[in-house]
């Protein structure tokens, strides 16, 4: 399973976290668009692990566990995927759930920013969407909006509400840098930037990024991913190069209805790089 030639996709999210579909549904989709190799990264959660790699047996995908864990580095959010861990390591579970623990008061604190603006019970809009109400996210809000006819679409709504200095923002603390990494490889896992190019730092912000990670234990990126253009894939394979990082690749999926990118479609990674999976063989299901 090494070669850099196979439908992995190791970035997606069930109703565990904030997509619409069920663990078991995800893996019939990623099974039917011919994936080889998945694994379910729900946001700081990992409830959905053992029924994620029952349902790739099933469908006769080899499996890895997953989770995209939130850190705040910077001032910016920036998501950690941790790749091949013992689902059942209680210094991971505990720590996913002090980093879920922020969430239900945010929401709350979103929900008044856009009752000033006229919008009202948006909390409790965004709670019929919500499968674990301790994750309850912006996502679930935009989904409110657009049901109840406020905006268009989701984007429509992350532009005009939900994004920095907008009437529904609200930052989060999440965990930092080091102890995500911690839990991740303590835990038998591997450390993995996610969707690089989403992030908006400067060059030397990234930098630092990228040697900070890498100095906590880090050991991948995702060059192949639903948000990155072909000219950013370039450019993460030559900082994947750069930092002695291997890839990843991962649709980011989340909803039919949402998501640009379905799972499975992504093109390969290029070939001279050492992909994830390569240093996981041991760990795969």
């Amino acid at each position: 399973m090494s070669h850099a030639i196979l439908n992995a996709d190791l970035h997606c999210h069930s109703t565990v976290s904030d997509g619409t579909l069920s663990p078991e549904e995800l893996a019939a989709r990623a099974a039917a668009n011919g994936v080889q190799l998945w694994a379910l990264t729900d946001h700081d959660e990992i409830g959905g692990q053992h029924r994620a790699a029952a349902a790739a047996a099933a469908q006769g995908m080899r499996y890895l566990t997953g989770t995209e864990i939130s850190v705040t580095f910077a001032g910016h959010t920036v998501h950690i995927v941790g790749l091949g861990f013992d689902p059942d390591d209680q210094q991971l579970v505990q720590g996913l759930r002090q980093t879920r623990g922020g969430r239900a008061q945010r929401a709350l604190e979103m929900s008044d920013g856009l009752a000033q603006v006229g919008i009202r019970g948006a909390y409790e809009g965004a709670l019929q969407f919500v499968g674990n109400p301790d994750l309850i996210s912006r996502t679930h809000f935009a989904r409110f909006l657009v049901e109840s006819g406020v905006c268009r679409d989701t984007h429509e709504v992350f532009r005009k509400y939900l994004t920095e200095g907008k009437p529904g923002f609200v930052p989060h603390r999440w965990a930092n840098l080091r102890d995500a990494l911690s839990w991740i490889t303590q835990a038998g896992g591997m450390a993995v930037i996610a969707h690089p190019a989403r992030y908006a730092f400067t060059a030397n912000e990234e930098f630092a990024l990228f040697s900070e990670f890498k100095a906590h234990g880090g050991v991948g990126v995702e060059v192949m991913t639903g948000s990155h253009s072909s000219a950013e894939c370039v450019q993460y394979a030559a900082m994947a190069h750069e930092f002695g990082l291997a890839a990843s690749r991962g649709s980011d999926f989340h909803s039919p209805q949402e998501s640009h990118t379905d799972l499975g479609t992504l093109p390969y990674l290029p070939g001279e790089l050492t992909p994830v999976w390569e240093l996981l063989a041991d760990r795969i299901q």
